[in-house]
This record gives structure tokens, sequence and C-alpha cells, in this order.
């Protein structure tokens, strides 16, 4: 039987919000896999288990750079320590510096990126000279450039956490805001089923086969009601599916929005800051007493 250690515990506790029995308990069950653990809580516990999805663990911004004609465009998150650091306008100019360069030059990746002239040197060098003038590190950790098939629009919010890279084809200048605003809002995860990744769509069949069976559904059932659950997330979590975020019905789709602008969207990038990185939490009460401890000793 795999080691349940206390960090094992503390890291399910911090990315489910599940009480740290249950966290235990899953992860016993799960014989130490994070993953499966993870969905045993979403079983007993339902969506509650999974709002770690959306937690913000880093900090930094998003860059966004279209061309007048609205025809190129990238996107690019830059990440950093701080807070503090991610509204420093030497920071900022980087960023953006970044973001042209890409629409600009289009490299392979980070690597081909960094390697770019830049100012007196390369983006590389320009990065290191201002982690050393700063005191923090900071890291480019990804981008994307696309070629509009219509016509580009972008979504900043929240102090640049959130950004939208979106490609309209037809309609109007305040339909690419609208959807682009809505993007941002309701960060599906794709513009259609076709992209949702199989691993999702099975993760959520299981999780509600097993969650069925846990209300003592009869075995007969539980395939009609997991493929019900997965329509509900796909409709949830697909753009052409959502509700329209400012629909006076409260009822028309994106889809439904489109086809009444004759326009559709040729696809889209959305990208949140820290999304998936785990962010190192400090104590800062504890720390302040370590320190007072060791000075203590000296």
């Amino acid at each position: 039987m795999a080691e349940i250690t206390a960090s094992m515990v503390k890291e399910l506790r911090e990315k489910t919000d599940a009480p740290m029995m249950e966290c235990k308990k899953a992860l016993a069950e799960a014989a130490g896999d994070m993953g499966k653990a993870e969905e045993i809580l979403r079983v007993k516990l339902g969506n509650k288990a999974s709002k770690a999805a959306a937690r913000i663990a880093a900090e930094g911004v998003v860059g966004i750079d279209i061309s007048a004609d609205g025809k190129l465009g990238s996107i690019i998150e830059v990440n950093c320590e701080t807070d503090f650091v991610a509204k420093n306008d030497d920071f900022l100019a980087l960023v953006q510096n970044c973001a042209g360069l890409v629409a600009a030059k289009s490299p392979a990746d980070v690597a081909a990126l960094s390697a770019l002239p830049l100012g007196e040197g390369t983006v590389e060098s320009t990065r290191t000279a201002l982690v050393g003038k700063i005191g923090e590190n900071m890291s480019i950790r990804r981008f994307a450039r696309i070629e509009a098939k219509g016509k580009l629009f972008s979504y900043i919010h929240g102090g640049a956490k959130i950004g939208v890279l979106l490609d309209v084809v037809g309609g109007d200048e305040q339909l690419g805001k609208d959807i682009a605003m809505h993007i941002a809002a309701s960060k599906p995860k794709a513009l259609d089923a076709s992209g949702v990744s199989q691993d999702l769509i099975d993760a959520e069949r299981r999780i509600a086969i097993e969650k069925a069976r846990a209300d003592n559904k009869p075995e007969a059932m539980l395939e009609k009601i997991a493929d019900g659950t997965v329509q509900k997330f796909l409709k949830e979590v697909t753009l052409l599916a959502q509700v329209f975020v400012k629909a006076e019905d409260g009822k028309q789709t994106i889809e439904q929005l489109l086809k009444a602008k004759g326009a559709s969207v040729a696809g889209f990038t959305l990208f949140i800051v820290g999304e998936g990185i785990e962010k190192k939490v400090t104590d800062f009460a504890a720390e302040v007493a370590e320190q007072a401890a060791a000075a203590a000793k000296k």
C-alpha cells in the first residue's frame, strides 16, 4: 500500500477544499494517485472538489498584439513572483515587446522567442537584465500566434490576468467584443464538443457513474445517467453551446447569437495567468517567528 504523507494530504486539500480526513481517505483509496483521489472526492462531495481548476496560482500578465487590419495577432503569458512586479512598467514593456515579436517573427517556441533580437541584445538578455534589476525571477510561459480567417478581437480582464484572442468571421465590431468578453467570463474549454479532451469526457462519465452508484441508482440506468451528465458538461464547457452572458432572455446561446448575426467563430485562445501552476504559499507569521528564533540563537 502506498504511503500517504502529510504533504500529499495538504496538496489534495489545497486543490479541492475538502476536509483533511476526507482527503486522507481518498488518497488511501486511490493508492496515492492524486488525480484518482480528486475524482473520488468529486464523487463524494460534488463539484466543490473541482474548484481548483479556476484557481490562479502564479503572478504575471497576459499581453496581446493585433495588427491594424485585425488579420494577425498574438497572445502571450509572462510570469513573475509577485503582483507588485506584474504592475512594473519595465516588466509590462517586456511582455508587450514579446507579444509584438511573436506576431512579427512567428517563433516556434519559447526558446526561439528568447533568442530573437530585442533592444541592445536578445529577449533572453533583456529578461535576465530585468531580473537583476528588479531582483525577482520572471519567465515566458506560453504564447499563440493567429492569422485570422475573419477579424481578430481581444479582451483583457482583471489587471491582465485573463486574456482572450478571438477570430470572428462576419458580424460586426460589437459582436466580436461581446463574444471575447463572454469567453473571459465563461472560460470555455473548446469551441465545440469535438475540441474537448477525451480524458475530460471520460473523467466526467466515471464520476457520474460512481455518484449514481453511491445514490443507489439501478445498474441498468448508469450509462444513461452518465450520457446525460456528459452532455450537460459539454454544454457548460463549449463556447457555441454556452448561454451568452448578455442574453436578455437568459437562454440565447453563442451559436444562436452568431447565427442571428450571420457570423461564425473560427477559433479562440484563452490564457489565465498561472493556470495549472502550483504557487508556493508563504505563512508570513511563521516565517517571522522562524527568523526571530534563529536570531535569538545567535
